[in-house]
């Protein structure tokens, strides 16, 4: 199992929708943070060994409506 972080913009108004969305229609995704500064939202997402990470982002991520932008952190060890 991998643990990534893909921060989001949104479009003005549409954070709460696209944060619904996306825990609603996307099993890898286990939660979904509002946060400050230039991207609206964080959600991290648990992926399998062998799940390709560029296409799980293309494919399940941009396809929430109301997203400009995307960022995605690839972690490497969790502590604690």
């Amino acid at each position: 199992m991998k643990t990534i972080f893909v921060m989001v913009k949104c479009e003005l108004g549409k954070a709460y929708d696209v944060a619904n969305q996306a825990v609603e229609q996307i099993d890898k995704v286990s939660e979904v943070y509002s946060i400050s500064g230039k991207y609206d939202l964080m959600m991290k997402c648990f992926l399998d060994d062998d799940q390709d990470i560029g296409h799980f982002v293309n494919e399940a991520i941009h396809s929430l409506e109301h997203i400009q932008d995307t960022f995605t952190m690839i972690t490497f060890k969790a502590f604690g």
